[in-house]
């Protein structure tokens, strides 16, 4: 009697186990990733078909587990949709630890949710425990998803790549592209020597803090809020070595600062918005804004509401005005944080209502389609490494 009731708790403590393993994953991702809204026939743009070169500079999406070579009924990227929205080249970003009760205003880095997350989703044991192997692994992902393409999908490294394929697509609308990019250089563990190994990953910006302070420098949401560190400087010359653009996303506004001062190269902000549109701890003041228009870098404006005070496509175009009027519209593009743990006005086939809403703010057809990604396309074509 005792061993059948052992094997009855046993078959069901496996049922369990299956059960929450192959549906936790989806749960999470679905709750974490919603839209808002949808786009309907009204929205429909007759040209929007024929803007050459649509980019975003930043999405989450490798952090889930899913496969984006399919298109899935949630979230806010993955190939398929891409072709669908004619966009040519998304930034796959990597999220490698996350605070527990994450908030815009103060988080410590004693605790790490996505370890729990790499558990649940089953990703490798060395995910659990080590910062750095996790942001490896959804580099290698993204890899793999190419080789597995068909050759509809292409990880873009350098400036030779990124010509052949905008030649190509000339030619193919249906070929999608990404690149790589670190959220918060602490997956680093605090040795610049794995800069190298990043690099080698390809990886092309980094942004030194998410949203907590590091070995690097201080994050805007961070406990102390602090400045570069000399570790920092020493990562940011590497970086300006090997062509590694910085981005000053969830970066505080003492480390702006100091990038500013320590570094000579273009920067970015990959995903975020503008005080003078939506005054939060995280947007960019207009001092910045000018900064980042003086070195020639670029302005992505996100898709979400504390980004852009609002849960529409024309709150981002509002933004996108807001940073074209103050250092011109060569500087500013979409950063949407797709798959971010964010819930976005749209996801990536609703870019079609940002370029009409873009229309509506007075922006000419050829203004829009450099914010759409003419800007990214120029801007990587210039500042990535050669080949």
């Amino acid at each position: 009697m005792l061993k059948k009731t052992i094997r009855i708790i046993l078959i069901v403590i496996v049922v369990i186990a299956v059960l929450f393993f192959s549906f936790a994953p989806g749960i999470i991702d679905r709750s974490m990733n919603k839209v808002i809204n949808q786009k309907t026939e009204a929205d429909k743009i007759s040209w929007y078909d024929s803007i050459p070169f649509i980019a975003d500079l930043h999405c989450d999406a490798l952090l889930w587990n899913r496969n984006i070579l399919k298109r899935a009924n949630h979230g806010h990227v993955d190939i398929p949709r891409m072709q669908e929205a004619n966009a040519a080249f998304q930034v796959f970003s990597i999220v490698s630890k996350v605070p527990r009760g994450i908030n815009y205003e103060k988080n410590s880095d004693k605790t790490d949710q996505i370890a729990l997350i790499s558990f649940v989703q089953l990703q490798s044991p060395s995910d659990w425990f080590s910062i750095k192997a996790r942001a490896l692994h959804q580099c290698e992902r993204l890899h793999k998803y190419a080789e597995k393409s068909n050759g509809t999908f292409r990880v873009i490294t350098n400036q030779q790549e990124l010509k052949q394929f905008v030649e190509d697509r000339s030619k193919n609308k249906k070929l999608t592209s990404g690149m790589l990019g670190l959220e918060g250089a602490h997956c680093l563990e605090n040795d610049l020597n794995n800069l190298d190994t990043f690099y080698n990953a390809g990886v092309r910006y980094i942004g030194l803090t998410h949203f907590f302070d590091n070995d690097w420098g201080g994050s805007a949401h961070g406990e102390i809020k602090g400045g570069i560190t000399e570790k920092g400087k020493a990562l940011l010359k590497k970086m300006e070595e090997k062509h590694i653009i910085i981005d000053i996303a969830h970066a505080s506004p003492k480390l702006i600062d100091d990038i500013f001062a320590n570094s000579t190269g273009p920067i970015i902000l990959s995903h975020g918005g503008t005080k003078g549109t939506c005054d939060n701890v995280r947007n960019l003041s207009d001092a910045q804004i000018a900064e980042i228009g003086k070195r020639n870098g670029l302005v992505g404006i996100g898709m979400w509401e504390k980004a852009v005070c609002g849960t529409d496509a024309e709150a981002t175009a509002k933004a996108i005005k807001y940073v074209a009027d103050k250092i011109g519209v060569d500087k500013v593009a979409m950063g949407s944080d797709f798959d971010g743990a964010t819930t976005c006005s749209y996801d990536i086939t609703g870019f079609e209502v940002v370029v009409k809403a873009l229309v509506k703010e007075g922006f000419s057809r050829n203004d829009i389609e450099k914010i759409m990604g003419g800007n990214v396309r120029d801007f990587f074509l210039r500042n990535l490494p050669v080949k």
